[in-house]
């Protein structure tokens, strides 16, 4: 027995995030704790699986706040490392009317680029059934080389490693810089999450279908999970077989921070509870649609991090779903 179901390394920062306007007319902005591979882990946690996290904070008020705020999700933290000169990653998230989102960032540096080699507890990553990294920590020399080696040492200890490239461009100082780390990503993977714009980027199509096959071509990633927005998700499972599910759409979306990361702790869970090798149509699809159900819900919320859904929040939308689709097709909607 292993004793995390998922560890994480990466970003840890703060979401600013809209949240109406003072009496001047000024833009007012809630301090969220966001960063994705803490989203993924606090959304596994209220699923009831085991996680840690490793990363670095800057040891000002944002860092405490941040700190407190995942260990108090139940996230092991015994490897979260606070810098005394280096302040805290900040973003500033910029929601469009349809809840589209732009990224603003204060990280030159941030302390999440400051996490080194030597500070990683190879422990964490020995006793891990999965380990889960995006493309943000490497974007500088000394954390890649951190990360990196946290991916050797998982995949040495028998880990699963699962990769979401999430992609933000003025994190980079080349687009051809993140093209080159996000093959390395899914060069690793066994399992990868990764969304249409980021289809586009890496494999030059728009469509899915045709860029996700040129993915499995080079690397022949055994679980493609393609995120479409409004049109849903698809599944591609060794190659061979393609899974699809349709959206479920809320009125209600204030934004979609954090709706990637809540699928993609989805798909860790089904890979979790059923494992890699007996992934059928049938639980693919179960898959996608409890993991759409999920970053739907995630949606309706400002932040992510302390407000993931439960499991049975998730369900209870299904289910109202599939009676709302019920009784439409019983009146010959």
């Amino acid at each position: 027995m292993k004793k995390y179901d998922v560890v994480t390394l990466g970003e840890l920062l703060v979401d600013f995030t809209m949240n109406g306007t003072s009496g001047q007319g000024n833009p007012l902005f809630e301090a969220n704790p966001g960063g994705a591979p803490c989203n993924v882990l606090s959304m596994l946690q209220r699923l009831g699986k085991r996680t840690a996290f490793i990363g670095k904070l800057g040891e000002d008020s944002f860092g405490k706040m941040l700190r407190k705020a995942v260990s108090e999700q139940g996230i092991d933290i015994c490897n979260l490392v606070m810098d005394k000169e280096v302040p805290t990653t900040l973003a500033f998230v910029h929601t469009a009317s349809d809840g589209d989102r732009s990224f603003s960032f204060y990280r030159n540096p941030g302390a999440d680029m400051m996490l080194r080699e030597e500070e990683v507890d190879t422990s964490l990553l020995q006793n891990a059934r999965i380990f889960h990294f995006g493309s943000l920590s490497m974007t500088d020399v000394e954390v890649e080389k951190a990360t990196k080696m946290a991916v050797e040492t998982a995949k040495e200890a028998g880990a699963l490693i699962s990769f979401d490239p999430n992609l933000r461009p003025p994190l980079w100082r080349s687009l051809d810089m993140a093209k080159e780390k996000i093959a390395y990503g899914i060069s690793q993977c066994h399992i990868l999450k990764i969304s249409d714009d980021e289809i586009e980027f890496f494999t030059g199509t728009s469509n899915i279908d045709e860029g996700v096959a040129k993915i499995q071509e080079e690397f022949h990633t055994p679980l493609i999970c393609a995120t479409m927005g409004k049109l849903g998700s698809k599944a591609y499972y060794n190659g061979v077989q393609c899974v699809e599910c349709a959206p479920f759409l809320c009125k209600d979306t204030i934004e979609t921070t954090g709706a990637g990361d809540t699928f993609m702790a989805c798909v860790l869970n089904m890979v979790l509870e059923q494992g890699l090798d007996a992934l059928d149509s049938s639980r693919l699809y179960e898959m996608l649609q409890f993991a759409n159900a999920a970053a739907s819900i995630i949606t309706t919320r400002k932040g992510a991090l302390k407000v993931m859904p439960d499991k049975q929040d998730v369900l209870d939308l299904i289910q109202k779903m599939m009676a709302v689709c019920i009784t439409e097709k019983q009146i010959g909607i």
